[in-house]
């Protein structure tokens, strides 16, 4: 069975999160690490901090959403 993950990765460099969703977490940060994104590749590099499994990506999606909301980055500050 396929797993699809919400993610949050934080910055070496200055401290900042990354929220984001993929079925692939290690592939993903190794993507993150080499500059192929183009809003994280200036805060390189990134590690893994936190992250939720779901059954669907629809869910993942939903759960990086909520993430990037105000609630959601106050349950991160208390996770993290």
């Amino acid at each position: 069975m396929k797993e699809y993950f919400a993610h949050v990765l934080k910055s070496d460099i200055d401290g900042r999160l990354y929220k984001g969703h993929t079925e692939d977490l290690k592939k993903r940060l190794i993507e993150h690490n080499r500059g192929k994104t183009k809003s994280t590749k200036g805060y390189i590099p990134w590690e893994l901090v936190y992250f939720e499994t779901f059954k669907t990506r629809e869910e993942s999606i939903l759960r990086e959403k909520y993430f990037k909301t105000g609630s959601g980055r106050e349950f991160l500050k208390d996770k993290l």
